[in-house]
C-alpha cells in the first residue's frame, strides 16, 4: 500500500514538474493552444454549399480539430493531457483546416472532400481518443450519409468550376 501511494505521488509530482517547466520557469514550450484568426472568405462556409444538417454535422464533430475556432477543453490545460490535445488539434488542422478552405487548390478540395467521406464511413473520423470526452460528436449512420451526400456534391461543384 504504501508503494502505491509513494507511486501515485511521484507520478503527481512528475505531471506537476513538468508543467511547471512547460509553462511556468522557463515560460511556454512548443506549440500551444492557438486559435489563429479566421478570415471569413476563406471559410468553409463562404466557399461551399453547405446544408443546415451538414454545417451543423461540422460543427458538432469536426470543428474542434479542423478549424482555428477550436473550443478548447479544460483539460487541455492539464499536462501531459494537453499536450496531447494541442498535438490532436495541430495535427487535425495541418490535414484538413475548414477555417482555410479557400486556400486549397480545387484537386487538394476534391481529395479532401472524398477524404471526408472516407474517414467518416470508417469510422476513423472524429478519432475514437476524441470521442471519450466529446460523446456528441459521434457519427449516426444518417450523419455519414449526409456527409457523404454532400461531399459528393460539393466535389462536383468544385471539378464544374475548374
Amino acid at each position: 500500500m504504501k508503494r502505491r501511494v509513494a507511486v501515485i505521488g511521484v507520478l503527481i509530482a512528475a505531471t506537476v514538474g513538468l508543467g511547471v517547466l512547460r509553462y511556468g520557469v522557463f515560460g511556454h514550450v512548443g506549440p500551444g493552444r492557438t486559435n489563429p484568426p479566421v478570415a471569413t472568405s476563406e471559410s468553409l462556409e463562404a466557399n461551399a454549399q453547405l446544408t443546415a444538417e451538414v454545417r451543423g454535422i461540422v460543427d458538432r464533430a469536426c470543428r474542434d480539430c479542423h478549424t482555428n475556432q477550436t473550443e478548447w477543453p479544460w483539460y487541455s490545460h492539464v499536462p501531459p493531457a494537453g499536450w496531447l490535445v494541442i498535438d490532436h488539434v495541430n495535427h487535425g488542422r495541418s490535414h484538413l483546416n475548414f477555417s482555410r478552405w479557400a486556400t486549397y487548390p480545387p484537386a487538394e478540395r476534391q481529395r479532401l472532400l472524398e477524404d471526408v467521406c472516407t474517414l467518416a464511413s470508417e469510422g476513423e473520423m472524429p478519432v475514437p481518443s476524441y470521442l471519450w470526452m466529446h460523446e456528441e460528436a459521434r457519427l449516426s449512420a444518417d450523419d455519414v450519409t449526409a456527409l457523404c451526400a454532400w461531399a459528393s456534391a460539393e466535389g462536383k461543384r468544385v471539378t464544374a468550376r475548374r
